[in-house]
């Protein structure tokens, strides 16, 4: 399979992977799980209403304690849906529905050698990103292909790395998993935070969304010493 170069996070600390940022690469959707052994736990079929999106959830090489931090198939959906409402910028109206999206859940080892093949990064990163290219000959923009809805990509999210940065952050790791999900559907859509410019629009996004969702700014945290919210 082919890779494209992966775009590089801005250095600031508040990106979503601290230390480890997140950055988008390219592949087409179901190529990620080649070689890998996972556990599918697809969605049953079912008639759906026009907006919708199907979520292909796989679980990696997770220990029992690992799984037991993953979030309800339900909760991932209601998330991602939030992050594709079509009144979110013009990028989001020209989303095809029925949507579909692919979840990978996994551990440090295998999101490490992901990181490591896509982005030339040594080390475990907590989520990336894999917009859907459509293969050779294929043309996204006729008719009998729009008709199929929005192939959106793949998300890897790290799960063991997920619960560190929420403790690290002081978060909970509901509020941290509705942020990777929300941020990883918008870099899907072809939103970044290479430059300011395109850090501010992307951040305003997540802050509106994952408040009509009931969670605070992850850019922000409480400080104890102060009693008042600060930026991180």
């Amino acid at each position: 399979m082919t890779a494209t170069k992966a775009s590089e996070p801005p250095d600031a600390p508040n990106a979503p992977d601290g230390p480890n940022k997140t950055a988008t690469s390219m592949m087409p959707t179901g190529e990620l799980a080649d070689g890998l052994a996972d556990q599918r736990c697809d969605q049953p079929s079912e008639r759906r209403p026009e907006r919708s999106i199907r979520i292909d959830l796989q679980l990696g090489p997770l220990d029992a304690q690992q799984r037991a931090t993953v979030p309800p198939a339900p909760e991932l959906e209601r998330w991602a849906l939030a992050a594709l409402g079509p009144e979110l910028s013009p990028r989001h109206a020209q989303i095809h529905w029925p949507a579909e999206l692919t979840i990978r859940i996994t551990d440090d080892a295998e999101i490490a050698e992901l990181n490591q093949q896509y982005r030339s990064r040594s080390g475990a990163t907590n989520i990336l990103s894999f917009p859907f290219e459509p293969p050779p000959g294929i043309d996204p923009t006729e008719p009998a292909f729009a008709e199929m809805g929005a192939l959106l990509g793949d998300l890897v999210i790290c799960a063991p790395l997920v619960q560190r940065e929420a403790a690290e952050q002081g978060k909970t790791t509901t509020a941290h998993w509705a942020h990777l999900v929300v941020h990883g559907a918008l870099h899907l859509l072809g939103f970044d935070h290479l430059t300011d410019a395109e850090a501010a629009p992307m951040e305003t996004l997540e802050i509106r969304i994952l408040g009509a969702l009931g969670f605070p700014s992850p850019y922000e945290v409480n400080d104890d010493a102060n009693g008042e919210r600060r930026r991180i």
